[in-house]
């Protein structure tokens, strides 16, 4: 049978003793990693992509993301209290549904995070492009973005030539150099340590922060009612189609927190501070979120680019690029929508130029922390399934100084540099958020079913009212993935199709499960300095 291989929660916490990483993380840290990983392009870049999908509706669209976020942090800080070790929804549900799920989990994790990572390193990329252009420092389009390239290939695969399409072509990038100069510097940094990589966070943290506070005390105090709703401004110009829609994609700017269950076999006491930095930082961020997207919606305004027939244009093509530039070429002011700073781009309207800069200046700075959870996650994930034998063993190898995975941190470098080096950030967002809502999904099966299997085992930490909170997030996760674009939604499945091939060609037969290779807490082999009562 293919679903016969289960790995005991026991065994799986006896492994984490015996070949575990040093435990440095407290509460403190642990919030600000999620903070971190969660406050970045989401709200600093997304809130253009939500708006063009759903224009002032987007409000709705953070509460409806944010709502599947939060029934999802309760499920995982269960499993999270009981497990506490690398993986995340991998590793649960490994101990309860099995090696094959267990797989697919994995497998699709890594849309989550190494593919999220270079939707980040996108979305600095183009801070860091209007830093340097304010500065008066000119950056060739060629080395910016790869949107004339995306344009070729559309035409080549049959697209017609619009006026849209032809604009992008002719002023559009091929390869995006500084999101690959990012994701470099942090696998670099990753590679140094998890202590020196949290002390980092923190700081940029700290200025994410205070940017976005700057941000809502600037565009409160001049919001314009009728942007929320008006003859000539719909509130939801899209209807709840693309209410739904931008909540697809919005959800990319939450996910960042799942990032700290697999701290967990890093952090001190995790029972206790699993979940407070899950829940938390959600929090936390979901206020924050609310408020910016109300300011710039209320400052400018947030209605959709349309085409020539007056049909609302995809986030993230060349059509809408070039639709953009056309616009911006007119002399209009550029609309929220078009633009690849949306924050900095409110402030400038309301002729708040130099705090706008600012903020930018700080995405700057602060972005890069967003990348660093997710390739910390990604690269968490990897080693333990290098660590289960189902990736090569080499994955797994510790650094002997530095005491860090970091093969395959270098090895999700490279990856996530190429994926940033060619696609937009929009569309990065939307494959991340497939492999994400597949994961969240699971973990909420896990926690029912370990219930029902299991339901003696000391738990933290519980799920309140589980019958209900963890269906809604299964419930959640299925409406969110089925209004992504449909190249998002086809991205899982192949994707998926891949993973099987990889398993049973390769994993299945090297699994230290299916081999009867268990780690018990009397192993003779454990490190007796480290190994200590389950």
């Amino acid at each position: 049978m293919i679903f016969d291989r289960v790995k005991p929660l026991d065994a799986i916490l006896a492994t984490a003793e015996k070949k575990g990483l040093h435990r440095s993380l407290g509460a403190f840290q642990l919030t600000m990693l999620g903070i971190g990983a969660v406050i970045g392009t989401g709200i600093f870049v997304l809130t253009s992509e939500a708006a063009q999908k759903a224009g002032p509706g987007m409000l709705i669209s953070f509460i409806i993301a944010g709502f599947v976020c939060g029934v999802a942090a309760l499920c995982y800080s269960e499993l999270a209290s009981m497990v506490p070790v690398s993986g995340s929804a991998y590793t649960y549900t490994y101990a309860v549904n099995g090696e094959l799920l267990a797989w697919m989990v994995g497998w699709a994790l890594i849309l989550e995070y190494a593919v999220g990572a270079s939707a980040v390193a996108v979305g600095w990329s183009n801070f860091v492009v209007g830093r340097l252009s304010a500065a008066g420092v000119h950056i060739p389009a060629a080395l910016t973005n790869a949107d004339s390239l995306m344009a070729h290939i559309s035409v080549a695969f049959g697209a017609p030539v619009t006026a849209d399409l032809q604009r992008a072509m002719d002023v559009g990038g091929y390869i995006n150099v500084f999101a690959i100069i990012i994701v470099a510097f942090v696998t670099w940094l990753l590679v140094i340590g998890t202590t020196e990589s949290a002390r980092v966070n923190a700081i940029l943290v700290a200025v994410k922060i205070a940017a976005l506070t700057a941000f809502i005390a600037l565009t409160l105090p001049v919001l314009n009612s009728s942007h929320f709703g008006s003859p000539a401004e719909p509130f939801m110009p899209t209807g709840m189609t693309g209410v739904l829609g931008a909540a697809a994609s919005i959800f990319f700017a939450y996910v960042g927190f799942d990032a700290v269950s697999t701290a967990a076999e890093e952090t001190k006491n995790p029972q206790r501070n699993v979940p407070i930095g899950l829940i938390g930082s959600l929090g936390i961020c979901t206020i924050f979120y609310l408020l910016v997207a109300s300011g710039a919606i209320g400052a400018i305004g947030a209605q959709p680019v349309m085409d020539a027939a007056g049909h609302v244009l995809s986030p993230g093509t060349p059509e809408l690029a070039g639709r953009c530039a056309n616009i911006i070429a007119s002399g209009a002011i550029e609309p929220l929508v078009c633009s690849k700073e949306a924050l900095v781009h409110v402030l400038t309207v309301v002729h708040q130029p130099f705090v706008g800069w600012l903020v930018g200046l700080a995405a700057v700075i602060a972005l890069p922390s967003v990348v660093l959870m997710m390739m910390f996650g990604q690269t968490r994930v990897f080693f333990t399934m290098a660590r289960d034998g189902l990736l090569p063993e080499k994955l797994a190898s510790v650094h002997t100084k530095f005491r860090t995975p970091h093969v395959v941190t270098i090895v999700t470098g490279f990856a996530a540099a190429f994926a940033a080096a060619f696609l937009p950030v929009g569309k990065l967002a939307d494959y991340s958020n497939s492999g994400t809502l597949f994961a969240f999904f699971m973990v909420a099966v896990s926690v029912m079913v370990l219930r029902k299997r299991d339901p003696n085992r000391a738990r933290p930490f519980k799920t309140p009212a589980v019958w209900i909170i963890a269906p809604l997030s299964m419930i959640g996760c299925i409406g969110l993935y089925l209004s992504l674009p449909l190249t998002a939604i086809l991205v899982l499945p192949g994707w998926g199709a891949i993973g099987l091939l990889i398993y049973f060609l390769y994993s299945r037969s090297r699994s230290y499960v299916g081999r009867g290779i268990i780690d018990v807490v009397d192993d003779p082999a454990m490190q007796p300095e480290t190994s200590k009562p389950l």
